[in-house]
């Protein structure tokens, strides 16, 4: 088993024990690639969401948010393309039966290049130490450049034949490259189909008169149909953006890697509306923005890197993925677009109502075009998760798991624990308890050995743990400890709520960008 799919193993484990994402019904041995979060879950989800909405909509005086119906008018689908063009295609293997996305197979096939690459950096890191130049390294080794023009060769390729519907190209570049198939190890393909991923469902008291309705595969037309509501209603002028968080749905066929891919998931997307004429910049734009949004998490620089895509949506004329590096490789974490006029003028169309801005400075009415950002929370998520949980030695040769969220993410902020369960202790504790929940998500822990509980914050991801001892008593100082450093200081009662806050405020994060 590789170290990266071991790690990823632990990611999945750790996430059950500590209550973080659970198994969907799992008392009836659950439901494939469908998952509920736990206590803790929720709340790093709910910390990610509140990060994301106050970064795009409080900080901008010029977007708004709005929550849109999941259910939409069924035109709304045909409108934006999504009846006739939202497919994946996919392929079969002859001798497991099992059915995988034919372009996945050949990303994977490029992932494995791309880790012979950085092999070959690591290798050479070792070899000349500090001297190492890795841009220089990546420029001139023959080895690397070969790897890498294979790896763009692949994908040019890949992007061609999907964006011509050559299916029976992208199936001759799984066999020209040998791709078996990961659980026969068979080569024996069938043709590549297309698969709409749409859920369809029915609106209306009887099955005669029902309506052909679709659960919404993402969120972004429920931003566009109401564009003129809140272009009206709010006196918006251009450029200006409309956010929106909420629960999309596919019938991924081939959902798997955890939460990263799943049937039922979270978007937070924010579609802003601009002149035609100007995209490129506000997509360059976008593009820097929302890079320096995840850079201020402190999740590593390394672990990010932009993909323009070469294979355009069918109502994009440039698209950008930020990819970040989770326990299985880089991949798609969040999506900048530049969607054209195409989304509000087949709505236009398809609805026969004139969704157009007037423009005072020019004197006359336009259908806006848009560059949107969409990035999926629960991949946000397990992009946190996983590149927080670290295993650590210890100076005395012990270890410890340690959950290194960024503070302002992490579920509970400080947990308070008496030293010893009488003298007053827990009473001490429970009212600091008291003075603090009213600005930060607190615990109390009062089971087992102190060492033992800060083991179980350490795990949990807590920054902060406050143990009250009978010096408290006397003198009404604490320690603090910290949950990176495990470094212990004595402060007094007055000052934790000041030294907490300068950490595990979500306005210290934003302040950032």
């Amino acid at each position: 088993m590789t170290q990266q799919s071991e790690q990823f193993k632990k990611v999945i484990s750790h996430a059950k024990e500590y209550g973080f994402v659970f198994p969907s019904s799992e008392i009836y041995d659950g439901l494939s690639a469908v998952y509920d979060y736990g206590q803790n879950g929720a709340a790093l989800k709910a910390n990610i969401r509140e990060y994301w909405w106050k970064a795009m909509v409080q900080l901008n005086d010029n977007i708004v948010g709005i929550d849109a119906a999941i259910f939409m008018h069924p035109t709304t689908w045909k409108a934006s393309g999504h009846v006739d063009a939202f497919n994946d295609p996919l392929i079969d293997n002859k001798v497991s039966k099992k059915r995988y996305r034919a372009d996945v197979l050949v990303e994977e096939y490029v992932t494995k290049i791309e880790d012979k690459i950085e092999k070959e950096i690591e290798k050479a890191a070792k070899r000349f130490g500090t001297a190492f130049d890795k841009a220089q390294f990546i420029a001139t080794n023959p080895r690397v450049i070969e790897y890498q023009a294979k790896a763009e060769s692949i994908l040019k390729r890949l992007g061609k034949s999907l964006e011509n519907e050559d299916l029976a190209d992208v199936k001759a570049l799984i066999e020209e490259l040998e791709i078996s198939c990961p659980e026969s190890g068979s080569r024996d393909w069938t043709d590549v189909k297309q698969f709409n991923l749409m859920f369809g469902t029915k609106l209306g008291a009887s099955a005669e008169t029902a309506m052909d309705l679709y659960l919404r595969p993402e969120t972004a037309q429920g931003i566009f149909v109401n564009f003129l509501n809140v272009q009206k209603t709010g006196r918006m002028k251009l450029p200006f953006g409309i956010a929106q968080i909420g629960k999309a749905f596919r019938n991924e066929i081939v959902a798997r890697q955890f939460i990263f891919r799943m049937r039922e998931f979270e978007q937070m997307e924010m579609q802003f509306f601009i002149p035609p004429g100007t995209q490129k910049e506000w997509y360059e734009q976008w593009k820097k923005t929302r890079l320096k949004w995840h850079l201020a998490l402190g999740m590593g620089d390394e672990n990010y890197r932009f993909h323009d895509h070469d294979k355009l949506a069918h109502y994009a004329d440039a698209a950008a993925d930020i990819e970040f590096r989770f326990p299985f490789g880089f991949k798609e974490l969040e999506g900048i677009h530049s969607r054209t006029d195409f989304d509000l003028g087949n709505h236009e169309k398809y609805s026969g109502k004139k969704l157009q801005y007037f423009d005072p400075e020019q004197n006359k009415n336009y259908v806006p075009y848009v560059v949107e950002t969409s990035i999926g929370l629960d991949r946000m998520f397990l992009a946190v998760l996983s590149n927080a949980l670290k295993e650590e030695t210890l100076e005395d040769g012990s270890t410890r798991t340690l959950l290194q969220l960024p503070p302002a993410l992490s579920p509970t902020k400080v947990a308070v624990l008496p030293l010893v369960k009488k003298d007053g202790l827990p009473e001490m504790a429970r009212e600091i308890v008291e003075e603090l929940k009213w600005n930060f998500t607190t615990s109390y822990d009062e089971k087992d050995a102190v060492g033992r509980r800060y083991r179980r914050q350490d795990a949990l991801g807590t920054p902060f743990c406050v143990t009250v001892d009978h010096q408290s008593i006397e003198d009404q100082t604490v320690t603090l400890r910290n949950r990176d450093t495990m470094l212990q200081e004595r402060v007094a009662v007055t000052q934790l709520k000041t030294i907490i806050e300068d950490s595990v405020s979500i306005s210290t994060l934003l302040k950032k960008l």
